[in-house]
């Protein structure tokens, strides 16, 4: 009888315990923390204004490089950054130069079976390490979804949309970077 009743307890302990633990975590998450804000602008394709980007977003004044792409295209790459986790984040800025509205290119997501499921991406992506003959690939998460601007599929006349790519960083500070249907350029890397 004693064993049952300690067991009882503890049992009770641990489910004490727990509840505690799943309270204590629901009030630190508890806020959505934006206090009624609202972005000013969406994460979506917008008509640009004349207005300049500012450097918060990964924009510089000088691009590294602009390359063209098919049915009007381009992409103008801004920043090319390595941080201390192993990674570097290429920023830069789809465009759609053509008179008319263009589908995005289905080619851009690459063609891994992963990485297409999980819709349109700049997955197809890739930088190359010349010296070191390798070839470095957009990353995914758990679930395969590449770590790039997703979600979108088509840019009207003169829209311009923020695009980042996330690879393993290679050692060497300066890259080949690709991307299906646009042409290529040479990226120095910083950080």
């Amino acid at each position: 009888m004693t064993m049952r009743f300690t067991a009882k307890a503890r049992r009770g302990m641990v489910a004490l315990a727990v509840a505690a633990g799943l309270a204590v975590g629901a009030a630190g998450c508890g806020g959505s923390g934006d206090d009624g804000k609202r972005p000013e602008k969406s994460a979506s394709a917008s008509r640009s204004t004349g207005s300049r980007p500012s450097t918060q977003e990964g924009q510089s004044g000088k691009p590294l490089a602009e390359l063209k792409g098919s049915d009007g295209l381009s992409l103008r790459i801004t920043s090319a950054q390595r941080d201390s986790g192993g990674f570097v984040t290429v920023n830069g800025v789809l465009k759609n130069d053509a008179a008319q509205n263009v589908v995005i290119p289905s080619a851009l997501s690459g063609n891994e079976t992963e990485i297409v499921k999980n819709g349109r991406s700049l997955g197809g992506a890739t930088l190359v390490d010349p010296k070191g003959k390798k070839r470095y690939y957009v990353l995914r998460d758990t679930e395969g979804r590449p770590l790039t601007t997703t979600g979108f599929s088509t840019l009207r006349a003169g829209d311009t949309l923020a695009v980042f790519m996330q690879f393993p960083a290679p050692p060497t500070n300066e890259v080949e970077f690709q991307l299906p249907t646009f042409s290529s350029a040479t990226l120095p890397i910083s950080g």
